[in-house]
């Protein structure tokens, strides 16, 4: 009985049948959060975590001590999100930066959340070349604003063929609309939105590829109420799982 019991998986060896796939297992994800005088991050940082893990190919976890970055090891995360907005220069410092720095040209991947574009603003030069476009500080050059008064605006993708917004409808948001973007780096930009004040376009999402890493930066979520636009949810779910090496899917 044993012998004809196992005939049946002799058969298939025989055949040449090929064991079951392996299930994919989620992309671990770092949420970089902890600090930002302007925004309610305590608030927003869960609603970004649940959005993302509609996603069930992302684990997504939360580090709130910017102090710990430097000496964390980022390198089992896919994907890191800066979701903060630090004050004092040296938190989270040169070491921590350089740490993220190597991770992303290492090829990581890079998530930049709303006032993300605002972090590092003591290595400037050096955050603009990781990420392609910052925030131009504090206080505004001349002519220029941080961005249209709160309220709806509508948000178009530009691009069909990256895998970020292949597909991805324009949709409406109430949000702040940014125009304070700043840089030289090469950059692509994936979605655009037209200021109601001076009549320009601006970019609300945008990649680009440093060394061998990822990185996607969009300029949506100021609060709670930002990350109800389904559109912003799932533009936000797609350029995670890009970052992550994943290819995103609705």
């Amino acid at each position: 009985m044993r012998m004809l019991s196992a005939l049946p998986l002799l058969l298939l060896a025989g055949c040449g049948a090929a064991p079951p796939a392996a299930p994919e297992l989620p992309a671990r994800v770092l949420i970089l959060t902890g600090e930002d005088a302007h925004h309610d991050w305590p608030a927003t940082t869960p609603v970004l975590k649940a959005l993302l893990e509609e996603n069930p190919r992302l684990q997504v976890e939360v580090l709130e001590d910017l102090r710990a970055v430097a000496t964390t090891d980022l390198s089992p995360y896919a994907a890191v999100i800066v979701h903060f907005k630090n004050e004092d220069p040296a938190v989270p410092g040169r070491a921590a930066f350089e740490r993220l720095d190597r991770y992303v040209r290492g090829g990581g991947g890079l998530v930049l959340v709303h006032f993300g574009c605002g972090a590092f603003q003591e290595f400037r030069d050096d955050f603009e070349a990781l990420v392609g476009r910052v925030w131009f500080g504090d206080p505004p050059p001349v002519g220029r604003r941080h961005h249209d008064p709160y309220g709806p605006f509508r948000v178009e993708p530009v691009t069909a063929s990256h895998p970020v917004t292949a597909g991805l409808q324009p949709f409406s948001t109430t949000d702040e609309l940014y125009t304070c973007l700043v840089g030289s780096a090469t950059i692509e930009v994936l979605a655009e939105a037209h200021s109601k004040l001076d009549g320009d376009r601006y970019p609300m999402a945008l990649v680009r590829r440093p060394g061998a890493g990822r990185v996607f930066l969009s300029t949506l979520g100021h609060d709670v109420a930002a990350y109800q636009a389904e559109g912003a949810r799932e533009l936000y779910r797609r350029g995670v799982a890009w970052t992550a090496g994943l290819l995103p899917a609705p």
